[in-house]
């Protein structure tokens, strides 16, 4: 019997992959291998299934982290960092990453703070999980990897990282795909009550409000986790194997840390860090995204998100929306993982 390559290579329920023959294979049905005008451009190195679908990670000190982080595609193409959210991790990128790389584009998907293998400098520093952080996190990563500018593309805290960035250093940023659309906020916003069903989806910041939510996530991570993969994501049937992958990112000794200063500091339960105000002082006042943005929604997100009408005016560049049909939930680049490589792909031609 005569297999298709690309479906070979591609285990949609353990989303394994194989080498460059089916990524290239992948990438060109979506007619990704051809740079704007026709001309080709590099394809990517192997990326082997021993690895997990990633090659070994690359570690690089960025700031207060040593961050660990996937780096795929030609080292001189141009760059595409991919941001994960909680409670998630590089493998939501497994099946999208390929694809930009098979494009030409160089990929860097790193751990976020409190995440895989990414580790604090100093014992010292305060473990804060502010959106101020994060996004200087990303800046910093960056400017150690000598990129001056990429498209930037996430979902839930990745996605709301990205937002900041292209918000706040706009010539850092080539183009932004942002699931849920905007995601700015700020502790004042953070504090003005929602109407009970909203409430309701948010039952898990209040529980990381107690002494009780932090022990009790500290002990039942993992369950806890598979349990908001469910919620947030009802139609998507991932396996054990799938779930079990990420979860080993949770183990990080910082993790619980940064997952509960954050929740605790957007209702205004927990301080920040003095070193943030100025980047906190002009989140608060909700600025405008200029640069070009494609902001997704999956059709069965069931994680707590703004309608597109909600945030469409606060992207001032060129903008499109995109709803992403067929049971997709919260984790969109993982359960749909072409279209959200195409958005990255159209919006990186959107800025030229």
């Amino acid at each position: 019997m005569t297999m298709n390559p690309a479906k070979e290579c591609i285990d949609t329920r353990r989303r394994q992959l194989c080498g460059t023959a089916g990524i290239a294979l992948a990438a060109s049905g979506l007619g990704l291998l051809g740079a704007p005008g026709g001309a080709q451009t590099p394809v990517a190195q192997p990326v082997t299934a021993a690895a997990g679908g990633y090659p070994p990670l690359e570690r690089i000190n960025a700031g207060l982290l040593e961050v660990a982080y996937a780096d795929l595609g030609p080292a001189k193409g141009p760059p595409v960092i991919l941001l994960h959210g909680w409670p998630y991790d590089i493998y939501s990128f497994v099946e999208v990453a390929p694809i930009l790389a098979a494009g030409g584009h160089r990929v860097i998907i790193p751990y976020l703070r409190g995440y895989g293998a990414t580790r604090f400098l100093a014992a010292e520093t305060f473990r804060n999980g502010q959106p101020a952080a994060l996004a200087e996190d990303a800046i910093a990563l960056m400017d150690a990897l000598h990129i001056e500018r990429a498209v930037l593309a996430g979902f839930d805290w990745g996605a709301r990282t990205a937002d900041i960035v292209a918000a706040l250093w706009p010539g850092r940023v080539t183009g932004l795909v942002s699931v849920s659309g905007y995601l700015i906020g700020s502790q004042a916003a953070g504090k003005m009550p929602l109407p009970p069903e909203a409430e309701l989806q948010w039952w898990y910041q209040f529980y990381f409000a107690t002494e009780r939510g932090r022990l009790g996530y500290e002990k039942n991570r993992h369950d806890f986790a598979k349990l908001i993969w469910k919620l947030a994501s009802p139609k998507w049937q991932f396996d054990d194997a799938t779930f079990d992958r990420s979860a080993a990112a949770f183990e990080n000794p910082d993790h619980v840390a940064i997952v509960v200063h954050n929740y605790r500091w957007r209702l205004g339960l927990a301080d920040g860090e003095r070193r943030y105000d100025a980047v906190e002082q002009r989140l608060a006042t909700a600025p405008a995204i200029t640069v070009p943005t494609i902001t997704m929604e999956g059709d069965a997100n069931g994680a707590p998100h703004p309608p597109p009408s909600a945030y469409a005016a606060k992207f001032t560049g060129k903008y499109e929306h995109r709803t992403i049909s067929g049971g997709i939930g919260h984790n969109l680049p993982q359960e749909a993982p072409r279209e959200f490589a195409t958005a990255v792909i159209d919006v990186a031609r959107m800025a030229i």
